[in-house]
């Protein structure tokens, strides 16, 4: 079990078995900041690495903040997204597909 690291994203977690690079936890969005926070479950996920392809991917939504990702490797993980107005779910499901997983539930 590798211990907390940090990468680039500031993403961390404690709980990899990689031990290569850093992974996400995610919180929620202030409801001070004007922003809707959808979440979404998605599966495949099992390293920093997808959390970095899944963040890139709904980071270029039309509205998207802030993408969050609370990693648990090899099952579902959770995907929070701040954005300016609710996102598009067609667009949300093609950009995680895109990123190679599987969208596990739509937008809560």
């Amino acid at each position: 079990m590798c211990t907390t690291n940090q990468n680039d994203l500031g993403l961390t977690d404690a709980s990899c078995a990689c031990g290569t690079h850093g992974h996400a936890q995610t919180s929620s969005a202030s409801a001070n900041d004007g922003l809707t926070t959808s979440t979404f479950e998605v599966a495949g996920m099992t390293c920093g690495h997808c959390v970095k392809s899944v963040t890139e991917e709904l980071s270029q939504l039309e509205g998207a903040k802030n993408v969050e990702v609370a990693l648990v490797s090899g099952g579902v993980s959770k995907v929070t997204v701040s954005s300016i107005g609710a996102l598009d779910p067609d667009a949300v499901a093609a950009a995680i597909d895109e990123a190679g997983y599987e969208l596990v539930t739509p937008a809560r």
